[in-house]
């Protein structure tokens, strides 16, 4: 599918695309699929058909994400198997790369698979739409996640080994990593420091890489829940790091309000302006995807989210159309 700027829309697709979804993407006219799968499917082969499947209905495979090596304990915290972990890190983006698939998604939170910090609250957006909610007192009384604290310096050791390692290959591999914020955004949450929930954690990030195939999954949703505490707010980080270059996906989502407490909205119903979100991209020459993240309700507020991308999208496109006959 064409799109009319360099913004690609993309959406969640399963492992195994059934023929409704195929067709919900081309009713939908979406640009790329975004899919997330489990280390069997690391392979070359699996990888090279999913894209050669996809491509025949007119999408393009963003990228594959392994959740057995995404916010792994293993690795975040530096235990027993992380060389291992690495390695395994490293074939998959060689798979990547071998299968024309040029980006993937990581992020260096340890227990976001382990503690229920977010609750479900009902009847309180719009439409009485279930959702999360998060509540930073309630999270103060969360037990430890892995039987002890784990420090700042720890976790940057970790994730200095680690990128380190894979940077040469992604290279190599013509693979680019897109670093996902801290979600919430605190400095500890289960005991296990968090890094990336301030903007200079993202500033020292890019000095370790020193790499052009590292840069950022700018979520606007888990930026937004920090509110003042991140550094820049949602717009300068585009403004910033777009303007590098550095900007590779973004997380189309709102929240109602930022912490201590804040709930996930329908992307139209939060504080952050969504409007000024896609005009910034617009502005910085963004050329990534755009995808829907943690949509309140069902498959229908996705759809719903799908076209308020794409109308926001032809606005900015318009107006830089407009300003530049003008100039």
């Amino acid at each position: 599918m064409t799109s009319p700027s360099g913004i690609r829309i993309a959406d969640r697709m399963s492992p195994r695309p059934t023929t409704q979804e195929l067709e919900f993407f081309q009713q939908m006219a979406v640009d790329a699929a975004s899919i997330w799968t489990s280390l069997e499917d690391s392979t070359y082969q699996y990888m090279v058909d999913t894209r050669t499947l996809l491509a025949s209905h007119g999408i393009d495979l963003f990228n594959i994400g392994i959740l057995d090596l995404h916010c792994d304990p293993t690795m975040v915290l530096g235990l027993d198997g992380f060389s291992q972990k690495v390695e395994q890190y490293k074939d998959y983006l060689r798979n990547l790369g071998r299968a024309g698939i040029g980006y993937t998604t990581y992020a260096h939170m340890a227990n976001i698979k382990m503690l229920p910090y977010y609750q479900t609250a009902v009847g309180v957006t719009r439409g009485g739409l279930a959702t999360r909610e998060f509540d930073r007192e309630l999270a103060r009384d969360l037990p430890l996640s892995h039987g002890r604290k784990y420090s700042a310096d720890e976790i940057w050791e970790t994730f200095t080994a680690f990128i380190c390692e894979v940077m040469p290959v992604a290279e190599e591999a013509g693979v680019r990593i897109g670093l996902h914020p801290d979600d919430p955004p605190l400095p500890t949450l289960g005991g296990v420091a968090r890094i990336f929930a301030h903007v200079d954690g993202y500033e020292r990030a890019l000095e370790i890489a020193n790499s052009p195939n590292f840069g950022l999954c700018l979520c606007v949703g888990s930026w937004a829940e920090g509110g003042a505490d991140m550094g820049r707010d949602v717009y300068d980080m585009i403004r910033h790091f777009g303007g590098q270059g550095k900007l590779f996906k973004i997380h189309f989502r709102n929240v109602d309000a930022p912490m201590p407490r804040f709930r996930e909205t329908l992307v139209d119903d939060g504080y952050i302006d969504m409007y000024q979100v896609l005009k910034a991209l617009q502005d910085v020459g963004f050329t990534g995807a755009l995808l829907p993240d943690h949509v309140p309700g069902d498959g229908r507020n996705t759809a719903y989210t799908i076209g308020y991308m794409r109308a926001m999208r032809a606005r900015v496109v318009a107006e830089a159309r407009v300003h530049a006959q003008r100039a």
